[in-house]
């Protein structure tokens, strides 16, 4: 552990603020963009993406404090607040207060706060969201069938948005000069990446089986999982642990199944379906040949 300064103390009261009220969490992210003086025109234009993804999360019910006759996920709140607390640590930092930063993921937001490209966006975004999973297994595990299907779909397909930026090849094979500027989260198209809500409703707890969304979920979605992404898992994930200094990330992954509060035993579900349009992917976008 490191010594917790100035800045990480004051980011944990901003964060235990706001911990109940989901449209103050909000609030409080979308301050973060406008870096300790109110003016940082640099990042503003990354908020979006941010935003995107933390809206789904309240449009779900996910965020709602644990006290009440609905309330949110307790998963999903420690992985919000992950990300609040690294943001606001690294304004505090950006500004007056002391540090030394509390982890590394506060570094990765650092470097975003001093060069804001969408690598560095993603590497402290996705840095934030990793460290999160892999401290909150056990909430995880707690969750119903349904939602832990849909945790290891979201963390994918946002190391599949990294990996569009940062690791164009892999991620895109023969097409990989098209990727970053599919992937880059300033321009709107990353909320495509990380679209859920064509298939899951807006209600916390999911009450259907996984077979039942997996039947729902048609067009760009099921293209993406099965026919783009499950090919290159492997790669994919190997590639992200290196790049977020997250070893451990590895454990949420055997033999191309996704096993993150999954049990390996029921990878049947990670198997493609059968579809013209999958197949006319796995052969026009293989994944690049492993180097020996």
């Amino acid at each position: 552990m490191r010594p917790v300064g100035a800045a990480a103390a004051w980011a944990e009261q901003q964060v235990a603020t706001v911990r109940d009220d989901p449209a103050a969490r909000i609030a409080l992210l979308s301050r973060c963009y406008h870096g300790p003086l109110g003016r940082a025109p640099r990042h503003l234009p990354f908020r979006r993406a941010a935003l995107s993804f933390m809206r789904w999360q309240f449009r779900r019910g996910l965020l709602r404090p644990p006290a009440g006759d609905r309330p949110g996920s307790p998963w999903w709140r420690a992985v919000n607040e992950r990300i609040l607390r690294d943001g606001c640590e690294a304004v505090a930092l950006s500004g007056d207060l002391t540090g030394p930063a509390s982890s590394r993921t506060v570094e990765f937001w650092m470097s975003f706060a001093g060069r804001p490209t969408a690598r560095t966006w993603y590497q402290a975004h996705n840095g934030s969201v990793v460290a999160a999973y892999l401290a909150h297994r056990d909430l995880a595990e707690a969750e119903n069938e349904a939602e832990r299907f849909f945790m290891n779909v979201v963390l994918c397909r946002v190391l599949y948005a990294h990996a569009l930026v940062a690791a164009p090849r892999i991620s895109l094979g023969w097409l990989g000069p098209l990727a970053p500027l599919l992937g880059d989260p300033r321009l709107g198209m990353t909320g495509i990446f990380l679209q859920l809500s064509r298939v899951l409703p807006d209600e916390y707890p999911l009450r259907d089986t996984v077979r039942t969304y997996l039947k729902d979920e048609l067009g760009f979605g099921r293209l993406l999982d099965y026919g783009v992404i499950t090919p290159r898992l492997r790669q994919l994930y190997e590639w992200s642990a290196h790049e977020l200094e997250a070893p451990a990330l590895l454990d949420c992954i055997r033999d191309g199944a996704l096993t993150y509060a999954w049990p390996f035993e029921d990878r049947g579900v990670w198997q493609p379906p059968k579809s013209f349009l999958i197949q006319l992917a796995h052969r026009a976008l293989p994944p690049p040949r492993q180097r020996r």
